[in-house]
C-alpha cells in the first residue's frame, strides 16, 4: 500500500515539476525553413548544430507591429514580426555580433547591443501580408524608426537586410 502510494506521489511530484519548468527544447520546423541560426553556444538546436524556424514559429515568439518611413518603401508602411531578440532567444543563441545573411549572400554584420537596446523586428509581413522574395522577404530586420527617428541614417540603414535566410552568432 505504501508503495502505491508513494508511487503516486512520485508521478505527481514528475507531472508538476516538468510542469514548472520552461521547455528547452525547440521544436522542428513544420513548414518551409526560412531562417537558419548558428552559434558557438547554442542552447536549443532543433535541426543538428542549427536553430531552424518556419514562419508559423518565428509569429509565434513576442514582437510588434511598426508603421516605418523606410529608403526601400514608398511611405510610411507597416512592418510586423518578432523581435529579434526573441528569435535569439528561442534559438539559445549567445555571442557578441550576427552576421545576418540574405539569399543573394549579402551580409551585415549587427552588434548583440542592437539585439538587446533596440526593438529590432525581424519582420515576416508587411501591411498584415507575408512577403515575398520579390517584397523584399521572406525576413527583413527592421530598425524602431518609428520609436527613435535618430536611427534613421546610414549606419541602420546598412545593419537593415532584407531577404534574410541565416543569422550567424559570433563571439
Amino acid at each position: 500500500m505504501h508503495i502505491r502510494l508513494l508511487s503516486k506521489f512520485f508521478g505527481l511530484f514528475a507531472v508538476v515539476v516538468s510542469a514548472a519548468l520552461p521547455a528547452m527544447a525547440l521544436d522542428a520546423p513544420k513548414g518551409p525553413v526560412v531562417l537558419t541560426v548558428s552559434a558557438p553556444v547554442l542552447d536549443h538546436p532543433n535541426v543538428g548544430a542549427t536553430a531552424q524556424f518556419d514562419l508559423q514559429m518565428l509569429e509565434a515568439l513576442a514582437g510588434r507591429s511598426a508603421k516605418v518611413r523606410t529608403p526601400w518603401t514608398s511611405g510610411e508602411v507597416e512592418f510586423s514580426g518578432p523581435y529579434l531578440r526573441s528569435v535569439l532567444e528561442a534559438a539559445g543563441a549567445r555571442g557578441a555580433k550576427l552576421r545576418i545573411t540574405a539569399l543573394n549572400d549579402y551580409y551585415a554584420d549587427v552588434p548583440m547591443e542592437d539585439v538587446a537596446q533596440l526593438d529590432t523586428i525581424l519582420a515576416t509581413r508587411l501591411h498584415g501580408k507575408t512577403m515575398s522574395v520579390r517584397e523584399k522577404g521572406p525576413l527583413f530586420l527592421i530598425y524602431p524608426f518609428d520609436l527613435d527617428p535618430n536611427l534613421y541614417n546610414e549606419k541602420y540603414f546598412s545593419r537593415s537586410v532584407w531577404q534574410i535566410v541565416k543569422i550567424e552568432v559570433t563571439d
